[in-house]
């Protein structure tokens, strides 16, 4: 589905990715883990079109989406969940919803009852606005509206940053849902979260990945990763 090779890319002199190569397949939930600043969020925003790489070809379903802008990306089927979980915080629940499903044509009460699905406690802030969420609430609403219009593809960075032990499961539970039903490269830094969730890990390290973890044994050894680290 998804098919980097030889990507490079930098920010003016500075070499941010040297070389990056990995391979998603159609289902599979695919992390990428490393310390901050190694080059994961400049990894998503390269494939999401946000950065032209200086080298390297991006492929999505067999086509190189490199050069493409960021919404000619999205209509292909790649949802890019920021880090910095990012709402339309004057809106309410529902009217964020049903903003994501006006440009992909979705019918506004599937698009609510999606998210509903995945997290039912959402129905009680629908018409609440988006700011007075928490953050796993936020994260929860932004995962729910990347899902309008049916995509192939999530890239889905640190979601479970800064938020409480109770609060990451909720994420956990969600992401599991998910499973199989859409593909996921997540960026994610708590190892242990990692060792639950992925099916294949590419530990990253000042640009470069350090390691490419299929064997699930491995991926349950937390100090195993850290030694790529």
């Amino acid at each position: 589905m998804l098919s980097v090779t030889g990507l490079d890319v930098a920010y003016g002199n500075a070499m941010a990715l040297h070389g990056i190569s990995m391979e998603v397949e159609p289902g599979q939930m695919v992390f990428v883990a490393g310390r901050n600043g190694a080059g994961k969020t400049t990894l998503f925003k390269s494939i999401a079109g946000f950065l032209e790489p200086r080298s390297g070809s991006i492929l999505f379903e067999g086509k190189n989406i490199v050069g493409l802008p960021p919404e000619k990306v999205a209509l292909l089927g790649i949802r890019y969940i920021f880090q910095d979980k990012r709402v339309f915080s004057k809106l309410t629940v529902r009217e964020n919803l049903e903003l994501a499903a006006y440009p992909v044509k979705e019918n506004m009460k599937d698009a609510v009852e999606k998210v509903l699905q995945l997290y039912p406690k959402m129905e009680k802030f629908l018409s609440l606005s988006a700011g007075s969420l928490s953050g796993g609430q936020r994260q929860i609403l932004l995962i729910g509206r990347a899902l309008v219009g049916n995509p192939k593809l999530l890239l889905i960075d640190e979601p479970t940053e800064g938020l409480a032990a109770g609060t990451i499961n909720d994420i956990l539970n969600v992401l599991s849902l998910m499973r199989g039903k859409v593909s996921m490269v997540i960026v994610e830094q708590n190892l242990s979260v990692v060792g639950m969730l992925a099916d294949k890990v590419y530990m990253v390290k000042e640009g470069k990945i350090m390691k490419e973890m299929v064997d699930k044994a491995e991926i349950n050894d937390k100090a195993a990763m850290e030694r790529y680290l």
